[in-house]
């Protein structure tokens, strides 16, 4: 089948499948079937008596009549044109001779089986499936309320697999396209330069993570229910309402001006004046907008139209955010490209970057002060893109944690590190393994499971692998993040507090958290070999942290005089430029190797 006519065929399919119900206030989406009661036609029903010659005369005359229904006494049973066309001919071709005087119920080869209209598809296909070979193809006989209906199979393999498209294609939770579905049909709604003109809003509900905290993730699913049923009802039918995850949303707007364009996402801003009820509670929820219009879009290829026109309208959705929030956002397209078209790109290429192995890690060694020796490193995540280059973490973890990618990376960095450790442990030169822990990982409670599968997927022990949280990912949630912990330490599991200073800066989080290290933010170090208030201050930190025994590394050396002030206040550790970049860990293999050489 060629690509055109494909995309015509699912157009209409589409078309076909969702096209609002005007009675329906909610305007949903129509399912394919989903019961047996959905398909097939209401049977002819003969009473059992009546003649075989008759029936066969029925047949005769209706060449589309696939089957009738014998009531027997008040039973139902299906007599289908084979059954039928098997008796009358007969193994030696006596059939109609044998059978011209019988009764309609004496062609019956089988008992009934007549099935129930509620049956599901899935259901359905499963009994196919399990009867005899020789009777798996026959049609089916489904008892509805209304009267007998006949099923052909072929149809409930079909229904079947309108329905699977129908969940492959559309947001299990609210009913709308998901972002497979828009990138199918997108592309020729959107056209080549010159089409009619179409638009993207992009919405993002503001503060929506923190009402799904506060009351629960099934208040907040009822939430997007109902938020759905609104912005349907604030589109047109031919427009395309997609749910991209989370509480992101997109509508493509078809053969729209720019004034129309604006009025919808008005209404759809409008229509969160009214709170979302849900258990006793009434949430008042707001969202912020994204325009972009294809007139604003260069270049002849529909897919990478459709994916311009979602970046600029998920940048226009950023500015907005960031200028503040409640409000419809639109970016010049003849000015150059702002930071937060950069962030929409972003956030549309993160899941490409774990696909597409586009994640590494670097080490950079922490050094033991007193001895001169690096048996530990920190795992440093770096992501190169096909599109954007180079990004920092600085760039991307923000908005992977907004989009909730940041669990799958954070998996991901412990499977890779505990994987490197495997491997220098085979290699005769174990280094334990810090790694960084972002607060949304403590706050979904799984971090310990996690660590725990990636030890036992490569087999490494415990005393390899050490965690760093930071004071803000501690303090979101202290008594939760202090019982995960915990357990992490009891196991064998290192557990510092990173960039200490840098955030709440009190003591009194070494008292609350369970702890076995506290690194020491290089802003506290920068100038601790000039400035002897530094150096008071870190000595200050030192004192009870030693006396609390957890080791202590110092982040940011990079002069032999901090090391020095260092040494003489007692730190455990160091770690930065003076000792070593941080490395892929072949490079990193390299440098220890060249240095011993160099040593000896």
């Amino acid at each position: 089948m060629g690509r055109g006519v494909h995309v015509l065929f699912a157009y209409l399919w589409y078309s076909e499948s969702v096209t609002p119900d005007p009675s329906d206030p909610g305007r949903r989406p129509r399912p394919a079937p989903r019961t047996l009661g959905d398909l097939g036609y209401a049977a002819l029903v003969l009473a059992g008596d009546t003649p075989s010659i008759e029936i066969e005369g029925l047949f005769r005359s209706d060449r589309t009549l696939r089957a009738i229904v014998l009531d027997v006494a008040g039973t139902l049973y299906l007599l289908t044109r084979d059954q039928l066309d098997h008796r009358m001919t007969g193994r030696l071709g006596y059939g109609r001779a044998l059978n011209a005087r019988v009764k309609a119920a004496d062609l019956l080869t089988s008992a009934g089986c007549g099935l129930a209209p509620s049956l599901d598809l899935r259901a359905a296909a499963a009994a196919l499936l399990g009867r005899p070979e020789e009777h798996r193809y026959a049609d089916l006989l489904v008892l509805a309320p209304a009267g007998p209906r006949v099923v052909p199979v072929s149809e409930v393999f079909e229904g079947l697999s309108d329905l699977f498209r129908q969940e492959a294609l559309h947001d299990p939770l609210t009913g709308l396209a998901n972002r497979r579905l828009l990138e199918e049909l997108g592309p020729p709604l959107v056209g080549t330069t010159g089409s009619s003109p179409t638009a993207v809003l992009y919405i993002d509900l503001d503060d929506f993570k923190v009402a799904n905290d506060t009351f629960g993730h099934r208040t907040g699913d009822a939430v997007l229910a109902v938020f759905s049923a609104r912005l349907r009802a604030c589109t047109r039918p031919a427009d395309l309402v997609t749910r991209l995850g989370g509480d992101e949303f997109a509508v493509l707007l078809v053969d729209v001006d720019e004034a129309t364009a604006r009025s919808i996402a008005q209404r759809i801003l409008e229509s969160l004046a009214e709170p979302f009820s849900h258990d006793g509670h009434d949430l008042r929820l707001t969202a912020t907008l994204g325009l972009a219009m294809s007139n604003d879009i260069d270049g002849e290829d529909p897919a990478a139209r459709l994916e311009s026109l979602l970046r600029h309208a998920d940048a226009a959705m950023l500015q907005a955010k960031h200028e503040g929030k409640r409000r419809l956002g639109r970016i010049d397209p003849f000015l150059p490209a702002t930071r937060f078209a950069r962030q929409a790109l972003i956030r549309r290429r993160l899941p490409h970057a774990l696909a597409n192995a586009g994640f590494s890690l670097h080490y950079q060694p922490l050094m033991d002060i007193a001895t001169g020796s690096c048996r530990a490193v920190e795992a440093l995540l770096r992501w190169e893109d096909a599109v954007l280059g180079k990004v920092s973490p600085d760039e991307f973890i923000h908005v992977a944690e907004h989009t909730g990618d940041i669990h799958a990376i954070g998996r991901w960095v412990i499977d890779a590190a505990c994987a490197q450790a495997r491997r220098w442990a085979d290699a005769g030169s174990p280094r334990a393994i810090s790694v960084n822990v972002s607060p949304f990982q403590l706050a979904a409670g799984s971090l310990g499971h996690d660590l725990h599968t990636a030890l036992a997927r490569h087999g490494v022990p415990t005393s390899l692998l050490n965690i760093e949280i930071t004071e803000t990912a501690a303090v979101t949630d202290l008594p939760s993040a202090a019982v995960q912990l915990r357990a992490l330490i009891d196991a064998g599991i290192g557990v510092a507090l990173d960039d200490y200073g840098t955030a709440y800066s009190s003591l009194a989080m070494l008292r609350d958290l369970p702890l076995t290290g506290l690194k020491l933010d290089k802003s506290f170090i920068d100038t601790i070999d000039t400035d002897p208030t530094s150096a008071i201050l870190v000595a200050g930190v030192l004192t009870p942290a030693k006396a609390m025994g957890l080791m202590t590394t110092a982040e940011g050396v990079e002069r032999v005089a901090q090391l020095a002030v260092l040494r003489e206040l007692g730190c455990d550790t160091a770690q930065g430029y003076l000792i070593s970049r941080p490395l892929p860990a072949q490079e990193l293999d390299n440098a220890t190797t060249a240095q011993q050489t160099a040593a000896s």
